[in-house]
């Protein structure tokens, strides 16, 4: 298999299958606190920052671009943010069904061939496939996830470290947890 995929595809459905589960345990806390929809939607956690709706989306792009720049084509595009939680899920949805379709050999096993981008803002980077998997896409990844998670807590939803990382629970040794 592929060192790129290995390193990106299972890592990104990691992460959105558990900010899936996040979106879900804010759907019933805020329904019990009298939080509405569009609050979380539209929260921020600053004046600068973009809201929860942007944060899910950007989680989504961020775990899609990348594949672009790797090589595999026909990548959609998350153009706007959702308003609720059902659309949140169903960005979520969409990138997961996309990602369970990704070949790993699509992504390539040469992680010195050349990649380059342009932001917006006219910087331009020029890294290698393995140093912008590393050093760019799971950092854009990471940012975005963290930032939403961060949403949620911000407007009181009891999240913690085993929400975040929910899907290393597979792993545990049975008897081994603490008592709750």
């Amino acid at each position: 298999m592929s060192l790129l995929y290995n390193l990106s595809v299972p890592a990104w459905q990691n992460g959105l299958k558990a900010l899936s589960g996040e979106l879900d345990k804010a759907l019933n806390w805020s329904a019990a606190n009298d939080v509405g929809e569009l609050q979380f939607a539209t929260a921020r956690l600053a004046p600068d920052m973009f809201p929860l709706a942007s944060q899910v989306r950007f989680t989504c792009a961020q775990a899609l671009q990348p594949l672009a720049r790797l090589g595999v084509s026909d990548v959609p595009e998350f153009t706007e943010d959702a308003s609720d939680f059902a659309g949140m899920q169903e960005q979520i949805a969409a990138a997961l069904a996309f990602l369970a379709a990704v070949e790993p050999a699509a992504l390539g096993d040469d992680g010195d061939r050349a990649i380059s981008f342009t932001l917006p803002n006219g910087m331009t980077f020029d890294m290698t496939a393995f140093d912008y998997l590393r050093d760019w896409a799971q950092p854009q990844f990471a940012f975005h996830r963290v930032a939403a998670y961060a949403v949620l807590r911000h407007m009181g939803v009891p999240l913690g470290k085993a929400d975040y990382v929910s899907y290393v629970l597979r792993y545990l040794r049975p008897g081994t947890a603490p008592a709750s």
